[in-house]
């Protein structure tokens, strides 16, 4: 396997990118070329969404090819491409044989909700202090415990009182049911777990399975009657379309908890579920932040 490595600037990563693919590039990856220096730049989105530019000020493409002689025949060519101004062939490198499932699971590693409450991957030990541990694989759904709207979701389930979680549990986009399963872990027993995703109901459901707790999960349609809390880890804009129906699920006194909110949407958050619910900023972290509200 060899790899073929350019600086491209802003405005040429999409388009140099769909060029390699042409050329028969295996993979396409795109770094930050001023990473770990006073230069590099962060590029924040919302999860699921596209990011909000195309690349950095200056971006590293590296494309794999399975032979020496195509990535430098792929090199030559962009080279005498007008788009290639500004751009800079920086070489080809092989690239050693690795076990690639040994290599993907390291970059993985337990992440610690609270000090006693933590996602442990299937290939690693809990740690010592782990009292509460959700095992959990990456795939294809989102929720992993490494996001910031995650983890926020789960420290608020893990630092209720006793029975202020409630028996009755809906987590609404349940995607990976990382949730679903963090209110069983804390004494939640009516649990269901919804998704407009079936792969995210099936992923739910395995999950469920590998960590040995009950729940529900199904299409939204499987959301039924008034719950003790209704979890939404979604994003802002949908959650604003859902407010009549989260809020409908949410019993008298019961508690309503939605992330994936950045810190500069929390107003229109607030103004979207004043008819029912008032909701308050609960948590943040790395600009989003976690709203709550109690009927």
């Amino acid at each position: 396997m060899f790899e073929l490595r350019l600086m491209v600037p802003e405005d040429r990563v999409e388009l140099m990118g769909e060029a390699l693919e042409e050329l028969d590039a295996l993979s396409v990856s795109v770094e930050d070329a001023d990473a770990h220096t006073d230069a590099e730049q962060a590029l924040f989105g919302e999860p699921g969404m596209p990011p909000p530019r195309e690349g950095w000020q200056r971006s590293r493409l590296v494309a794999l090819f399975q032979d020496e002689a195509a990535a430098r025949h792929a090199g030559q060519v962009l080279a005498a491409q007008d788009f290639f101004e500004g751009c800079e062939l920086l070489g080809v490198n092989v690239l050693p044989e690795q076990d690639w499932v040994r290599l993907t699971q390291s970059q993985f590693s337990p992440v610690e909700i609270t000090s006693d409450f933590w996602i442990v991957p299937s290939w690693h030990e809990p740690p010592e202090a782990a009292r509460h541990v959700i095992r959990l694989d990456p795939g294809l759904a989102f929720g992993t415990g490494t996001h910031p709207t995650t983890r926020m979701c789960l420290r608020w389930i893990a630092t209720r009182a006793e029975g202020e979680l409630g028996a009755r549990v809906l987590d609404y986009g349940c995607g990976s049911g990382i949730l679903a399963i963090g209110a069983a872990k804390f004494g939640a027993s009516d649990i269901d777990a919804v998704d407009i995703d079936p792969a995210a109901v099936q992923s739910t459901q395995f999950n469920a399975q590998a960590n040995h707790v009950q729940l529900n999960a199904a299409l939204p349609e499987g959301a039924k009657g008034a719950y003790d809390t209704v979890l939404a880890n979604i994003l802002a804009t949908p959650l604003k379309v859902l407010a009549p129906l989260l809020c409908a699920h949410v019993r008298e006194g019961g508690a309503l908890v939605l992330a994936g909110i950045l810190e500069r949407q929390a107003d229109e958050l607030k103004q979207a579920y004043a008819p029912w619910l008032q909701l308050t900023v609960s948590d943040s972290e790395d600009g989003w932040i976690l709203m709550t509200a109690r009927r």
